[in-house]
């Protein structure tokens, strides 16, 4: 009886140290992070806006994410920039430490207590991270829509799983409608379009094998030991775009197509001048299943 008393007593305690270290932890980033910026101002809406718009239309170029949604996303994520997540840790959009995360964590109770969450070195990186967060197989579907049709990709992130607010979608378009934030979306050429896919579509291959260890959520970060720079380094260079997949491998026939990585029905179609449906009843095909290595007939 003595020992079953003292059980739950032990795991009390346990449980105290345990917040005790976590707190410890977030008192050191946040004052870290005051030392950084002691005259921190607290954000209106329009002043995150107007402070982190570039940071949303560099990541639409790259990735082909509307900037009204990575805007809106980020607005109602940080309580305008104002969280102690945004403040203390730059992280914008409330992504957690997962098994690949090698940086610092920031403990917060949402889905369990003391969750872990990414500390960035500064917004921007914030802003960067949420894009490459989404290059996920569950996600992949949204980077066929248009990088200026954001109805359907506030749609698709909750069809995703992204949020399980049933309003989450309505509450990122209004935001977008309310601020005009669609003025920051721009339109791509189907041209554009289909190199962006091929490059995204192919980075999102390449994670599948990967996504489950990788995006596994854990307790503590591998380390949350964070490098300086070393004195002297020059400053990152501007990531360019990967070079898109080879846009055919044809038979001596010219009328096949030989599917590489990256591809899709969709860009596929559009870079032989067939639709979608075309493409399927050519090559007999019930589902938008393809593999690398398959051999298409594209000509009639």
């Amino acid at each position: 009886m003595k020992y079953k008393l003292l059980f739950p007593i032990l795991i009390i305690l346990l449980a105290s140290c345990k917040s005790q270290k976590y707190s410890k932890n977030n008192r050191q980033i946040e004052k870290q992070a005051t030392k950084a910026n002691p005259n921190y101002n607290t954000y209106t809406t329009q002043s995150y806006i107007d402070t982190f718009k570039a940071a949303a239309i560099s990541q639409m170029n790259a990735s082909g994410i509307p900037a009204s949604i990575i805007l809106a996303q980020g607005i109602l994520e940080s309580g305008n920039g104002n969280s102690s997540l945004a403040r203390y840790a730059n992280n914008h959009f409330g992504i957690k430490c997962t098994s690949e995360w090698k940086g610092k964590g920031y403990y917060k109770d949402d889905d369990s207590r003391n969750d872990c969450f990414r500390v960035y070195k500064d917004a921007r990186e914030s802003y960067k991270d949420h894009s490459e967060f989404l290059k996920r197989k569950r996600y992949s579907f949204l980077f066929e829509l248009d990088r200026n049709d954001y109805r359907n990709w506030a749609y698709g992130l909750k069809k995703a799983g992204y949020a399980t607010n049933p309003k989450y979608p309505d509450l990122l378009i209004n935001l977008i409608n309310r601020h005009k934030l669609y003025q920051y979306d721009s339109p791509e050429t189907e041209r554009e379009k289909i190199l962006r896919e091929d490059r995204i579509f192919s980075e999102i291959n390449e994670n599948i094998p990967k996504e489950n260890e990788k995006f596994k959520p854990v307790d503590v970060p591998a380390t949350r030991k964070v490098t300086a720079p070393e004195a002297g380094a020059s400053p990152a260079t501007p990531v360019t775009p990967a070079t898109p997949a080879a846009s055919a491998n044809t038979s001596t026939t010219g009328k096949h197509h030989t599917v590489v990585q990256g591809d899709t029905l969709y860009n596929i179609s559009k870079r032989y001048n067939i639709t979608v449906d075309e493409l399927k009843s050519l090559n007999s095909l019930f589902n938008e299943g393809i593999k690398i290595g398959q051999q298409l007939q594209v000509v009639k």
